[in-house]
């Protein structure tokens, strides 16, 4: 979240931020509860005063063997407004707290203006779009004419946006996030298997509450969420800790499965596995220090990148306009890979810099030599989203025959080159 204190002192700044963010935000409600909140304090502070010259006279009207009976009863009166004022305080500093919590982070300065994602900045490209000599098929009819995708049966044991993989289906899902973790633990990365269910402290701490609680799945019998994302478990390792400054940056690897409900999407992608409740993912997390965050940021994205240049795969860079930018960051960059049965480049990773605002819903703090702390930097990023790279791979590496090729750096784990 924001600071307080630099909301109160920077609100025309804050308000600006937020009109050119897509939706509406209430900064006034912030400042209005602020108000509220700091008049009960000074009240409270000024009858306390009183209260306590009163009980110095009472003291003394006592010591004397004089009557205090009038100055007590006031005394109580006072006594009693106080609680009164206490009373509202609680609800008002909650209230303050949610209206905060429901303010997005800031843009930066570099992220360029813009409406929603048609006003996104290309940065670069890797390879040039697929071609074929053919015209090639989309990944869900290419998954059942091998018999390796099956979201019938998927749709009768759970229900749509589900799939079961058969087979080589199932090796190739395997394989591609097993050379994901290798390729990201090579590069200096510490790989983490957390669970796949956090309390509700962990989604506000990385901003899915309270925003976004109408995508994620709530396990009714206990309140844990089923997690969207690996960003959530392992960015929530270290809230509420203080780490040496000696010891950032820190990269974390992770492999989960993701659970989205998707409650925004209906009629998008209905079919294959660019959008499903369920999908594998391969997270990447850093916490830095403040001033390297954003070479952490470009760090991250080309680590996320050498996954597609490794497989071969057509892809683009995209710097998020202020209208697409996700509710926690300040600064992404989408990496879309070509997909050839949509014409287009599709979203296989975005890598977020949150700066502060994460850390600061957790808690987590660095420490210098010196004995100095602030909040650190979080940054994550997909490396990456594994249903999607084994759509984006069945598509461009699909031959005229049906059969699709294998990449190279994937054969050692698939024990083959092709699939038929």
């Amino acid at each position: 979240m924001l600071d307080l204190k630099f909301v109160v002192e920077n609100a025309d700044f804050v308000k600006d931020a937020m009109k050119t963010r897509s939706g509406e935000y209430d900064v006034d409600a912030v400042l209005k509860l602020d108000r509220k909140r700091r008049d009960i304090l000074k009240e409270v502070e000024v009858l306390k005063a009183e209260r306590n010259r009163e009980s110095a006279q009472v003291a003394a009207l006592k010591k004397e063997k004089k009557d205090a009976s009038e100055i007590i009863a006031r005394m109580k009166e006072v006594g009693d407004k106080i609680k009164e004022l206490d009373a509202q305080l609680a609800p008002t500093e909650a209230d303050l707290k949610m209206a905060l919590l429901s303010i997005p982070n800031i843009p930066d300065k570099s992220v360029p203006i813009g409406k929603d994602d048609t006003e996104n900045k290309e940065i670069r490209r890797y390879l040039t779009p697929t071609e074929f000599g053919f015209t090639p098929k989309a990944h869900w009819d290419i998954g059942d004419d091998l018999k390796i995708l099956d979201p019938a049966t998927a749709a009768k044991i759970s229900g749509a946006r589900f799939t079961v993989y058969r087979g080589l289906g199932a090796r190739l899902e395997r394989a591609i996030y097993n050379f994901m973790l290798d390729t990201h633990t090579a590069n200096g990365y510490t790989e983490i298997f957390p669970p796949y269910m956090v309390n509700r402290d962990s989604m506000y701490g990385t901003g899915q509450l309270p925003k976004f609680e109408e995508d994620a799945f709530l396990v009714k019998n206990n309140g844990y969420f089923l997690i969207p994302t690996a960003e959530v478990p392992v960015t929530n390792m270290l809230r509420g800790d203080v780490v040496d400054a000696d010891k950032l940056p820190i990269y974390y690897c992770a492999y989960t499965a993701c659970f989205r409900a998707e409650a925004g999407s209906a009629g998008r992608d209905t079919r294959g596995l660019i959008r499903q409740h369920q999908f594998n993912k391969v997270e990447l997390v850093k916490f830095s220090m403040p001033e390297s965050s954003y070479d952490e940021l470009e760090s991250l994205t080309a680590e996320a990148e050498l996954i597609l240049q490794k497989l071969g795969l057509p892809y683009r860079v995209v710097c998020l306009s202020t209208g697409d930018l996700g509710f926690s960051s300040a600064k992404t960059y989408d990496i879309e890979v070509w997909m050839p049965s949509y014409g287009r480049y599709v979203e296989i990773s975005s890598c977020s810099n949150f700066v502060d605002y994460q850390a600061r819903r957790m808690n987590i703090k660095y420490k210098t030599r010196d004995g100095k702390t602030g909040f650190l930097h979080t940054l994550n990023g997909s490396g990456l989203a594994v249903g999607r790279t084994t759509a984006a791979i069945l598509e461009n590496f699909q031959n005229a025959d049906g059969s699709v090729r294998v990449p190279e750096v994937l054969v050692p784990y698939m024990g083959t080159d092709i699939i038929k």
